[in-house]
């Protein structure tokens, strides 16, 4: 694999995998609990490589009634409270501890996405729940992926791990190498926080083989926010900035996660990528995952790598994208809609 790309597909293979195969070390899940898997995701302060959310299997089920597309703060705290019966909005809802005008324009866009029922009583605005927003997340895995783990991506790495560590805001964090084939892998030597799961993958044939188990986070706890480290030298003795996250931050912030990785999914690359370029192409290894391919290129493109800056993008011509051909519009067009396709196959119920 070409250095330059080597983590994003890495990243890739690592995402299939978590689908085929997830939990490692085990059996495959099965019936126990269904499996969701979105990469790039996470808070204002930290972004994780990879996400694999573990579900109740009826209750992710009912959650589509809800629809694919995510429920944001606003919307979750009028679903998630609206009551079985008609009743004033204000009655039924808890203060947000914002403006109430907020809350009507959310009370709109449920109902526009036909998730509430309103009607208007005179001048007041009553709501009627249509269905109980379930229970659907069970866990939140994080999982940060470094096919080369040497001694310098790891001093990085570490300090982020230290940060999931001391939040607790995932159950349980990973780290992904890439196997090497020795006794003992190499990164188990490397100066990471001993809270943190190492996985040995394959991405050439998708296996995998668990170096070191991780420890499972208090995410029902306080954890701790590190806003600032000492940065004076090996001698800087001088106290680390933090702040507390309540338990009742966390979980927002947990189902907040949950919502966008199960809106997204981790086949949206193709939405940050150039599709409509003449030279993109998705090609498959095996029959188990499509990666991106650049033909100008002759490898595997990276996200960045792929925009309209590069110098070998040239948009596909006027006529691959009239008449609806192939399908509904050119290549690109239907690229994407094979990703989709493949998302929303992941979504039980959609």
């Amino acid at each position: 694999m070409d250095p330059h790309t080597a983590e994003f597909g890495f990243e890739l293979r690592t995402c299939r995998w978590a689908e085929r195969e997830w939990p490692p070390g085990a059996d495959p899940a099965g019936d126990s609990y269904a499996i969701v898997v979105a990469r790039q995701l996470g808070t204002k302060r930290r972004r994780w490589d990879t996400i694999v959310l573990e579900c109740d299997p009826v209750a992710l089920r009912q959650r589509a009634a809800f629809g694919r597309e995510r429920l944001d703060g606003d919307l979750r705290h009028v679903v998630r409270n609206a009551p079985a019966e008609w009743t004033y909005y204000r009655d039924a809802l808890p203060h947000p501890g914002y403006p109430w005008r907020y809350v009507r324009e959310a009370i709109h866009r449920a109902a526009d996405r036909g998730i509430l029922e309103t009607r208007k009583n005179g001048t007041r605005i009553e709501i009627r729940r249509k269905w109980a927003y379930p229970d659907w997340l069970e866990r939140i895995v994080a999982i940060e992926n470094k096919p080369d783990l040497d001694a310098s991506a790891a001093r990085t790495l570490a300090s982020q791990l230290e940060y999931d560590v001391a939040v607790g805001l995932a159950d349980e964090v990973w780290v992904a190498t890439e196997t090497t084939g020795e006794r003992v892998e190499p990164a188990i030597f490397e100066d990471l926080p001993v809270e943190a799961g190492i996985l040995a993958l394959a991405p050439d044939d998708l296996t995998a083989e668990v170096a070191w188990h991780p420890r499972s986070l208090a995410v029902d706890k306080p954890g701790t926010r590190i806003l600032e480290r000492p940065d004076g030298g090996e001698r800087d003795d001088s106290a680390a900035r933090f702040e507390y996250a309540d338990p009742e931050w966390k979980i927002d912030k947990r189902l907040g996660i949950a919502e966008r990785a199960y809106e997204r999914g981790w086949r949206s690359f193709a939405n940050t990528m150039r599709p409509d370029c003449r030279h993109f192409q998705l090609r498959a290894r095996d029959a188990t995952q499509a990666l991106p391919y650049c033909a100008a290129m002759s490898r595997c493109q990276t996200a960045a790598e792929c925009a309209g800056s590069c110098d070998e993008f040239e948009p596909e011509p006027p006529v691959w994208r009239t008449r609806g051909w192939p399908i509904e519009g050119g290549p690109g067009k239907r690229l994407q809609q094979l990703l989709a396709d493949r998302r929303r196959r992941r979504r039980p119920g959609l």
